[in-house]
């Protein structure tokens, strides 16, 4: 690992009353959708924190946005103190704080309860005016002066792009220059670990304990997750991204827009991870949701831990009972390692992100095409395909790409190869090569060696 941290990006955070477009902006300044937007007050309940490189008219730096739930929220699950938490800290480590409010509505009650709030804090704090489309809004931008903020109010459209390029110079008046031909970010992560899971099967205890800190909201009501978020962390001067997902339900039990949008960027935090923690309640049952997303991570080629999360609590099982268990649940996961965990108390949690760092170096491997050629050879001969009274044949072999790593077999004829035979041939190429505990990925092509490829392979 590198001996040497990257510098922290310089850290902006947006708050306000709820539903005053705080997600929208943060999507429209991260250029992707990092924050659910719902017509619902408080939809975002933990702070998501994401990269962005800010692009004003002279200026461009690389930043981190802070997305925050919305200060004064009623929460349905009774989370508003927890939500509040989680604001006070955005506040506290800020460096600049957007302080968004809505032109259509006008000044409130609770935008002048914030404003009491903004004139105790001692960092910058910017006045951005949202929801200006149209005339009318626009004229009403010049009201929010009485709200006591030192800059002239910002007026924009997080929803149109309009006065976004405006607002972008501003901020950037706060920071250093920054090197405008750098068009990579400043942290590069060395991997991405999802987890994923059940509700309230631990999901944010386990990110908060790889962060070290309280980065999301963990509570005993199930789903309090929404979004799926992106935390960075490091260790020994390297970065890593933890993307804790809202915790996964049959689809007709969702209950409404919010929980739907949450639902399909857990499935989404898989397909980009590098390593998916598939995290599991070891009080419970495995459920049909468990062997749903196990199912998904297998047909995404996903390397995968089963986490054995508050393993402090079981009594009368022991690590070998457990594996049995989830080998017949799971049978397709006989590969997976299992780690051992608690969440709450961090116990097994720094063994966990090591084992994610060994799967991530087997997803990365290569072969040489002369050993891969030899070793189907030899499975081949070993079980030929039974192709109907026909001579099923791999002409050729080689490695097109890692994570997964994927193989390209030349076939005469890949109606040939069935799909116990296939997965015969990846056990046997798990078993050969320092890949046991990932899957791999096999793509059969029909076509005749080229005199080449006979070289290479050595016939």
């Amino acid at each position: 690992m590198n001996s040497s941290a990257a510098p922290r990006l310089p850290r902006i955070a947006i708050v306000g009353r709820p539903n005053v477009g705080k997600s929208t902006l943060t999507n429209r300044m991260c250029g992707s959708l990092v924050s659910i937007v719902e017509p619902t007050a408080g939809v975002t309940r933990d702070r998501v924190a994401v990269p962005a490189r800010l692009r004003g008219r002279r200026r461009r730096r690389w930043v981190e946005i802070v997305d925050t739930g919305g200060i004064g929220i009623v929460d349905r699950d009774d989370l508003g103190p927890l939500v509040e938490r989680q604001i006070e800290y955005a506040l506290k480590t800020a460096d600049l704080i957007l302080w968004l409010v809505d032109a259509k509505e006008g000044i409130t009650p609770l935008d002048e309860m914030v404003a009491r709030r903004m004139r105790g804090i001692g960092t910058p704090v910017l006045l951005v005016v949202n929801k200006t489309e149209g005339r009318d809004a626009a004229w009403g931008v010049g009201e929010f002066h009485r709200l006591g903020v030192a800059t002239d109010p910002i007026a924009i459209s997080a929803q149109n792009g309009d006065g976004v390029e405006e607002l972008y110079d501003e901020i950037l008046t706060y920071f250093d220059e920054d090197d405008a031909s750098d068009e990579t970010p400043p942290v590069k992560s060395m991997m991405r670990l999802a987890v994923v899971g059940q509700r309230n099967a631990g999901k944010s205890s386990l990110i908060n304990a790889l962060a070290q800190e309280e980065r999301m909201i963990v509570s005993e009501v199930p789903g309090t997750t929404r979004d799926s978020v992106d935390v960075v962390f490091e260790r020994d001067g390297t970065s890593f991204v933890a993307i804790d997902t809202a915790g996964v339900r049959r689809k007709k039990s969702l209950q409404d827009a919010i929980e739907f949008y949450a639902d399909s960027r857990s499935h989404r935090s898989i397909r980009r991870a590098d390593v998916v923690v598939l995290l599991f309640d070891v009080t419970r049952k495995l459920s049909a949701i468990d062997k749903d997303l196990a199912r998904y991570c297998i047909d995404h080629h996903k390397p995968i831990i089963l986490g054995a999360n508050k393993w402090d609590l079981v009594t009368d099982l022991t690590p070998e009972d457990f594996r049995e268990y989830i080998d017949d649940q799971l049978p397709s996961l006989d590969f997976a390692p299992v780690s051992f965990l608690s969440a709450k108390t961090s116990k097994g949690v720094e063994g966990t992100l090591q084992l994610a760092l060994e799967l991530y170096a087997q997803a990365n491997m290569r072969v040489p095409t002369g050993e891969l050629n030899r070793v189907l050879q030899r499975a081949l001969e070993a079980r030929p395909p039974s192709a109907g009274g026909h001579a099923a044949r791999v002409r050729y072999a080689t490695q097109a790409d890692v994570r997964p790593p994927t193989f390209v077999l030349f076939v005469n004829d890949k109606k040939n190869f069935n799909k116990d035979y296939i997965r015969y041939l990846e056990n046997r190429l798990r078993e050969e090569f320092p890949c046991k505990e990932i899957p791999v990925r096999i793509v059969l092509k029909d076509r005749e060696m080229t005199a080449e490829e006979q070289e290479e392979k050595g016939e």
